[in-house]
């Protein structure tokens, strides 16, 4: 059995200082919002809680869908990079940036300078990429952009739309299990100003080609959403904030395993949800789901 996990929007705490001229963009409003609220949403205790249950579970392989940062302050970079190389090292962490990891246009390169390692396929290639662990073949994908302030939308830039339908048709062709990494969901219903721009073209590409799992975050909560595939559902799974506290309404932090199994054309797959009971105020398991076989 491949166990695979899930975590995202790290938000790394505390925020350093940021200096002066940076304020002078959107990240001044971010900076209110965090000295208002965020700064208690996202505690470095909850996270450093959550990190050790998930290394106790000593999975074959941990994805993290993006937004290490908070502001994109350049400071922030080196240590996000410290807390990725905590989880463990570039082959067996795989890393797709959010929206906060490239907050204003200034910083658009940053997240990419400082953990290329963890955001580049076997190939050495960038978005999207492939990398395979086990019985999974990974496609991370960048939905990573600057926004006007009060937006926090994502777009597939490039030319990923289109080579990422050619992948996933590939791999599927080698009855690969496919796990797609991406920080906005490709699902209906998001908030305009938190949407992924292009989702219904993701959901087309992925109705045509088909996909074993996408994994996302960005929403700061546990969701499963089944899209359709070619020959079955397609599981779109969105965890909590990894560093959530469970003092505010969005689900506390936490993280997803996915226990794989199977062989080519007969795979099996089991969702496995840990993360803070709000009752027993401990990091436990929330819910167990077969997902396929």
């Amino acid at each position: 059995m491949f166990i695979l996990a899930h975590l995202s929007d790290i938000h790394l705490a505390p925020l350093p200082r940021p200096n002066p001229s940076e304020l002078l963009s959107k990240r001044g409003l971010g900076y209110i919002n965090w000295l208002r609220k965020r700064r208690r949403v996202h505690r470095a205790d909850m996270l450093a809680r959550v990190v050790a249950d998930l290394k106790a579970r000593k999975p074959d392989h941990i994805a993290v869908t993006g937004d290490l940062v908070n502001l994109s302050l350049t400071s922030e970079f080196a240590p996000a990079c410290a807390f990725l190389a905590g989880l463990g090292d570039a082959n067996a962490v795989t890393v797709v940036p959010g929206n906060h990891d490239s907050y204003v246009r200034s910083a658009e390169t940053l997240a990419l300078q400082h953990w290329a390692d963890y955001m580049r396929g076997d190939n050495n290639e960038n978005f999207p990429f492939v990398r395979r662990r086990g019985p999974a073949a990974i496609v991370g994908l960048s939905t990573s952009l600057p926004t006007a302030p009060l937006s926090a939308t994502g777009k597939l830039h490039g030319d990923q739309l289109a080579r990422v339908a050619d992948i996933l048709a590939a791999l599927g062709r080698e009855k690969a299990f496919r796990v797609v990494l991406i920080h906005h969901p490709p699902t209906e219903g998001a908030h305009h100003f938190r949407r992924l721009r292009d989702a219904d073209k993701m959901r087309d590409a992925l109705k045509a080609c088909g996909a074993e799992l996408v994994l996302h975050g960005h929403h700061h909560e546990s969701s499963l959403v089944w899209l359709p595939g070619p020959e079955h559902r397609i599981p779109v799974i969105g965890v909590p904030s990894a560093s959530g506290s469970p003092d505010y309404h969005d689900d506390p932090g936490g993280y997803n395993l996915y226990e794989i199994d199977g062989e080519p054309g007969a795979w099996r797959c089991t969702l496995v949800s840990r993360g803070w009971h709000r009752d027993d105020r401990r990091i436990t398991e929330l819910r167990r789901q077969p997902l396929m076989g």
